[in-house]
């Protein structure tokens, strides 16, 4: 079996395309030889700067004869069937076979195509990769159609078996494949042919051309930290920064530079951000300071002064760009302590979104809701408003318009400045997490309000104006902020009924939507909400109280806020089964106990399905689950057939059985250690009560029927299966768990 080898030789690709690339190459040529018949027993994609190379060792020398047997017309059958049915076949009349069936005479064919050379479906397969290949970005050049990402040089393509290596002729815009490459563009420019994979990756790596991206990732990371170690430092981790570099070379060559000393007092962070972004340099920290002092970068070749000129030219541009640094941070440094509200002043002219307002606008309504979220974090109340005004202030400094990606944390800086609380300081930076599924949460009350309280208005406001996600379109990450929202509830412990919060922060954006609505409408609205957490007892007070309130727009807001708050919460439930998949816990559990009271308190809700996820795990559960729906389901067809309903409690002197009589007893011993352990939340002992029911109930059904003849027997079980239904429904809807 031959194995084969493609390497499409290019000018530099962007790094961040060439993982990707490399992918796409792989699937491509490997499901398009694999349709066409030939099998193959590995394949590997690699990438440097210059080359896409794939490597597929087992190939089939040919693709197998295929026999193909179709089924046609009925002898007899009009001559212009038959010729349809014939030129499909690609066969005449006398190649047709009949055949007696059950149906009569059939014409069959026997269409047989012979097998390929596996060279011949390689040419046509590379060809068509080749100019379909899904770039994110390509160019033409010159006078061909051919779209590549930069301009395509050469491509390699062989087959090597145990007679040799035999090259694939092909051929795209005018490029012929050959059996050669070349090496590092100005170490070993020189083309050579190749034989083998193993060849070709050798003679690269005597070219000055490390194949593997990986091992080009793990030199260079040995070599600085190794740099670090020696000079009493070590070096920042960054496996974003390190996997661009290695695609940026074919040869690395790791040097350490110095940062002048002018700049060794700029935040670390600032240093690492430019270095990063500009001049893709790693850090280098003193341990025991934790300044950054020292930088490595990554060249692509060696040079006769160990890279002295290299550096000194990396030297003197990082000092350009840290002068620059080092006047946006002083500057910002001088506002701050001046006055810091005044790059609050400043997003008075920053629009958010055109139907929500400005950035200072938003603020103003996180700030509101801070403070009313406070008394249930544990924060200050004046603390977290003043806390939520200031933590978006460095938007409007120079240093986040340079580097957004800082937002936050020189916030922090800034307001330290300023003369603020540590604690106040700290929201600015942590308000922002988590951002995504391993990110850390905050645990300070301050940072958890006002974390709050951006997201929790940045999901009203877009559901205020129906901006919602819809399938795996979410522009404005608003599935991420509903995750952040639960891991803060649940990682903080938190008790908080986000019905009352939605309503509140809705009517918030409605009212930066819509101009037609009386700020003291609004705020009289909110003040009622805050008072007694229902929108529509909230709106009839202030209705009332107003009398002819002027405005359709008000008026039409008794349907809409709740609506849209309902739907809010049903999102965030959405999203709360998203999250709780990894722990195991089930859909169904979860519906099981959104379908009860106090389905806005996450925290509630989730200690009650971990609660009931863990009964239903068990055998007793499992069995248990299966009595009540067994039960619910002779009640409810009874009730539909006589007409009534059977909860007025049955009567332990009607029962005829000792399996009925323990069922009672059952029962009321469940009742009287569920209704505490409910009132308590303690939902472990309410359902492990629960599941002691299974044996009872499984005794009752297999000893009793429940459709007797006697009526008065016949009620007092239906009513005994309700009691069932209540005592187990009040810990959850288990008509909702599933199988």
């Amino acid at each position: 079996m031959p194995d084969l080898l493609i390497e499409l030789f290019s000018e530099e690709i962007p790094a961040r395309m060439q993982a990707r690339a490399g992918e796409d190459l792989k699937k491509r040529i490997t499901d398009g030889l694999v349709e066409a018949g030939l099998t193959y027993a590995s394949a590997a994609a690699l990438t440097t700067p210059r080359r896409l190379t794939l490597a597929v060792e087992g190939l089939l020398a040919k693709s197998p004869t295929i026999r193909e047997e179709r089924k046609g017309p009925k002898v007899g059958a009009p001559d212009k069937a038959i010729e349809g049915f014939l030129r499909g076949a690609g066969l005449t009349r006398d190649q047709l076979e009949e055949r007696e069936t059950p149906k009569g005479a059939i014409y069959f064919a026997t269409i047989e195509k012979a097998g390929r050379p596996a060279a011949e479906i390689i040419a046509e397969v590379l060809e068509t990769t080749t100019r379909n290949f899904p770039w994110p970005k390509s160019m033409r050049w010159g006078s061909g159609s051919l779209r590549w990402v930069r301009p395509l040089h050469s491509i390699l393509c062989i087959l090597t078996d145990e007679t040799g290596a035999q090259v694939v002729p092909m051929d795209v815009d005018g490029i012929s494949s050959g059996d050669t490459t070349a090496g590092h563009r100005f170490m070993a420019p020189s083309r050579f042919s190749v034989t083998s994979f193993d060849d070709y990756a050798a003679k690269l790596k005597r070219a000055f051309v490390v194949l593997s991206p990986e091992e080009r990732a793990q030199h260079i990371w040995n070599d600085a930290q190794n740099m670090a170690f020696a000079a009493g430092l070590e070096l920042v981790e960054d496996k974003g920064l390190l996997a661009e570099v290695a695609g940026l070379v074919e040869w690395p060559v790791v040097l350490m530079g110095q940062i002048d000393d002018e700049f060794l007092d700029l935040p670390p962070e600032v240093l690492q951000t430019s270095m990063k972004e500009h001049q893709k340099f790693f850090s280098v920290r003193n341990p025991k300071t934790g300044r950054i002092e020292r930088f490595v970068t990554v060249a692509n070749r060696e040079t006769a002064d160990n890279g002295a000129t290299i550096l000194a030219g990396n030297q003197k541009v990082l000092s350009a760009r840290l002068a620059d640094a080092k006047f946006f941070w002083e500057n910002d440094l001088r506002i701050a302590k001046s006055d810091i509200a005044q790059w609050t002043r400043a997003l008075e002219n920053v629009t958010f979104h055109n139907k929500l307002g400005t950035q200072a606008d938003r603020i103003g309504r996180i700030a509101a809701l801070a403070r009313e979220l406070a008394p249930v974090t544990g924060a200050d109340a004046d603390q977290a408003k003043k806390a939520a005004c200031l933590a978006k202030a460095d938007l409007s400094s120079e240093m986040v318009y340079e580097f957004p990606e800082l937002q936050g944390l020189m916030g922090r800086y800034y307001i330290e400045a300023a003369g603020e609380d540590a604690a106040v300081a700290a929201v600015a930076q942590e308000h922002y997490s988590p951002l995504g599924p391993s990110d850390d949460v905050p645990t300070a009350p301050l940072s958890v309000t006002v974390a709050l309280a951006d997201k929790l208005d940045t999901l009203a406001g877009f559901w205020a104006i129906d901006e919602k996600p819809t399938g795996s379109k979410d522009p404005f990450a608003l599935r991420r902020a509903a995750l952040g929202v639960i891991r803060l509830v649940l990682d903080n412990d938190l008790r908080l009924h986000l019905d009352r919060f939605f309503d509140g922060q809705l009517l918030r954006a409605e009212s930066a939507a819509n101009e037609a609505l009386a700020a003291e409408n609004v705020d009289e609205l909110l003040d009622e909400i805050a008072d007694h957490g229902v929108f529509g007892a909230a709106f009839q007070t202030v209705k009332e109280r107003l009398g002819e309130v002027s405005g359709a727009d008000f008026l039409s807001l008794e349907k809409k806020i709740p609506d849209a708050s309902d739907d809010l919460l049903s999102f965030f439930h959405d999203r709360l089964k998203v999250f709780l998949r990894d722990e195991g816990i089930r859909h169904d559990v979860i519906d099981a106990c959104i379908a009860m009271d106090g389905n806005d308190d996450l925290n509630l809700l989730v200690k009650r399905a971990r609660a009931l996820n863990a009964v239903i795990a068990t055998e007793d559960g499992e069995n248990l689950v299966q009595g009540f729906k067994r039960a619910n389901n002779i009640l409810t067809q009874a009730e539909e057939k006589d007409g009534v309903e059977y909860s007025y409690g049955a009567d332990v002197k009607f029962a005829e059985t000792d399996s009925e009589k323990a069922l009672f007893a059952a029962l009321n011993a469940a009742q009287a250690k569920i209704e505490p352990a409910l009132k308590s939340e303690d939902f472990p002992t309410a359902m492990a009560a629960m599941a002691g029911l299974r044996g009872p109930v499984d005794a009752f059904f297999e000893d009793v029927q429940v459709n007797t003849d006697n009526d008065i027997v016949r009620r007092n079980r239906l009513n005994l299966l309700s009691q069932i239904r209540q005592i187990c429904s009040s810990v959850a809807d288990l008509t909702r768990i599933e199988g």
